[in-house]
């Protein structure tokens, strides 16, 4: 890419015309990003116009550009958030000293880790969701696929920002590695659980969003607070373009949800099934799965290593400006914990709890969307409510994941959760179900049977707008 223009095709607030070691390492690795775009992005639609949101600046009154662009020729910038002056370290043993504008090298493998982990989820979750375009319900649902699938892609491109200018060597092949792994492969996967999960229909797509996002959305709250000032500021940015995603599940789920609701009231007592409709058991157990596997991304309940990260002014809480006492030391948190097979209470260290305080943030953010679809229920007059499985049900991950538990999180023997798993997870048979609904809606203002339309359009347009040029 000699002699490009830097402002136009990659847009940036960091300078980047003038950092000709960066240049020449984003022109080696551009190439290969959008080579594996095109091989393990969404595939067959690298051509159509697509209608998407571009962000252009960090100006909180226009931040974005709206318009059809092809996917490939999307403009992937690099954007921090405005710099706080003055700003000092506001959690950890180094409370109130002031941030670090260059890594410091006691840090530096801390910080790689926790920038890599953050990296790779983002492309990770672009290869899971390749194929939804060809069983897209509507071409507002394909275009909210695909303005996830970018920003995504931006949110890699932030991240390999990090590394390739503050990491040298270790950080460029960190940001080629995060090409190569790839989501499911058994022999290369990407580094979270829930990240290898297959996301085949559009009903795990907007649990996604939902859920995985929403933990995402947390993670870089408490990154955001993160001493290493253009860590803090990168993902202060890259929350903005989060809360589309999470937008994109909690409605999406609302409008399977309605359109249940709906057949339910116009054919009662019969199956939803037989009218192209998701029953509401089964939109439970998406949830519950999807839940579940989202509560792993915070790891284990009791961890040295956030401790670590909190004492060593890496990675904070959530809302820390909340909090009255930022070093989190002689305190307690209780927390359960499986010991012999029984659930025990106990007081540990607070830092060593600091991934069970944000997975407490996490429950309780999750909990207004479960009431956003209990209210839909309620308007349609279907006795029906919606819930969060426990945080000890299906777990993979920390002190649960050596036991079986009930969905209220009580303690099951192995034939009992062989017996009744089929009642909170989906079946084989509940999974067909799904996918036999996945037929492509591609007219303009058509809607598939099983959800409803939106609310509102994307940036003031209709319904009926085309989204997607096809």
């Amino acid at each position: 890419m000699p002699g490009i223009d830097y402002s136009q095709k990659i847009p940036n607030n960091v300078d980047l015309s003038s950092d000709k070691r960066l240049q020449r390492a984003l022109e080696e690795w551009q190439p290969n990003y959008i080579e594996w775009w095109k091989s393990v992005g969404p595939t067959d639609f690298n051509t159509n116009d697509v209608y998407l949101r571009t962000a252009i600046s960090v100006d909180k009154d226009g931040w974005a550009h709206f318009g059809y662009v092809k996917m490939p020729e999307y403009r992937w910038g690099i954007f921090l958030a405005e710099a706080v002056k003055d700003r000092t370290i506001g959690f950890g043993d180094l409370y109130g000293q002031p941030v670090w504008r260059e890594v410091p090298g006691e840090h530096r493998n801390n910080l790689r880790r926790l920038i890599v982990t953050q990296a790779d989820t983002e492309p990770a979750s672009v290869e899971q969701q390749r194929l939804l375009g060809h069983t897209a319900p509507s071409l507002y649902d394909l275009r909210n696929l695909f303005q996830v699938n970018v920003e995504e892609g931006r949110h890699l491109w932030a991240m390999v920002y990090l590394l390739q200018t503050y990491f040298g060597r270790d950080g460029r092949e960190e940001a080629e590695e995060l090409l190569q792994r790839r989501s499911g492969n058994p022999d290369h996967p990407r580094i979270l659980g829930t990240f290898n999960e297959p996301c085949e229909e559009w009903l795990s797509f907007f649990c996604f969003t939902m859920f995985t996002d929403r933990d995402g959305t947390f993670q870089l709250l408490a990154l955001a607070e993160s001493g290493f000032d253009p860590l803090a500021r990168t993902c202060r940015f890259m929350l903005t373009e989060e809360a589309h995603h999470m937008f994109v599940g909690q409605t999406g789920v609302g409008r399977v949800i309605e359109r249940t609701c709906e057949v339910m009231k116009q054919h009662p007592g019969k199956d939803p099934k037989a009218y192209g409709a998701i029953p509401l058991e089964i939109v439970q157990k998406w949830i519950y799965f999807w839940n579940s596997s989202s509560n792993d991304l915070y790891g284990a309940e009791v961890s040295s290593n956030s401790a670590n990260f909190f004492g060593a002014g890496l990675k904070g809480r959530a809302y820390e400006d909340r909090y009255t006492e930022h070093k989190a030391l002689d305190q307690s948190y209780s927390v359960d914990r499986f010991v012999e097979g029984k659930v025990k209470r106990e007081e540990v260290a607070l830092r060593n709890a600091m991934n069970e305080v944000l997975r407490d943030e996490y429950v309780k953010d999750n909990e207004k969307g479960i009431e956003y679809w209990n209210r839909i229920t309620e308007k349609q007059g279907i006795d029906f409510r919606f819930r969060l499985p426990h945080r000890r049900f299906h777990r993979k991950i920390g002190e649960w994941a050596a036991g079986r538990f009930d969905i209220d999180g009580n303690p099951l023997d192995e034939a009992t959760w062989q017996k009744r798993v089929g009642e909170w997870l989906p079946t084989d048979a509940d999974r067909a179900f799904v996918k036999s609904l996945m037929k492509p809606v591609r007219e303009a203002g058509k809607f598939a049977s099983w959800i409803a339309p939106p609310a509102k359009g994307v940036d003031n347009r209709p319904a009926d707008f085309e989204y997607v040029k096809l």
